[in-house]
């Protein structure tokens, strides 16, 4: 395969992959959150997400509220993107370092996740107010749980909840921290 046509196919892969990953994680999230499974949003990935996850439930059982089949398949699905994409390519990673690189880009997928959620949230508190999208609820349910830390240190200041803005510096920092 010439450099062009592997690039465009690490591309294919690897985005349909991300995307899934991305379904699969939303799911997660939203099940931690005890989001309204009603939403179409949510309704949306989980008969996305079912054909994959149910079997996957059957073997591997869950701990306490986390859902460790979602862990795994998108642990899995990263792992096999990376060999894929290395094998497309020219770079040839170890086992260990597909499964190392396969765990970073997870934590990078999740910190990427809240990041743009936090924005989402920001614009929509501005903007948002009176809409009601299906989605605009979910953002919110989304982001409070890493919210609400900053808030309990970082009061509002003259109306204004700086808390989005700290949560921001934190996932920036644990993603250089990460490396990425």
């Amino acid at each position: 395969m010439n450099g062009s046509t592997a690039s465009a196919f690490s591309y294919l892969v690897g985005t349909l992959i991300d995307l899934y990953v991305a379904a699969v994680l939303l799911r997660l999230l939203l099940q931690w959150v005890r989001a309204d499974f009603y939403n179409p949003l949510c309704q949306f990935l989980v008969k996305a997400t079912n054909p994959v996850l149910v079997p996957l439930r059957r073997v591997i059982p869950s701990i306490g509220r986390l859902d460790t089949a979602s862990v795994v398949l998108m642990l899995a699905l990263e792992i096999v993107g990376i060999w894929v994409i290395s094998r497309i390519g020219s770079t040839a990673m170890n086992p260990q370092q597909i499964v190392a690189f396969g765990a970073i880009k997870l934590m990078m997928t999740l910190l990427m996740t809240y990041f743009f959620l936090i924005i989402a949230s920001v614009i929509l508190s501005w903007v948002g107010q009176r809409m009601h999208h299906p989605l605009v609820p979910l953002v919110y349910q989304l982001t409070e749980p890493v919210l609400k830390p900053f808030r309990k240190v970082i009061p509002p200041i003259a109306g204004l909840d700086l808390s989005p803005l700290f949560a921001l510096i934190a996932i920036r920092f644990l993603i250089v921290l990460l490396g990425w």
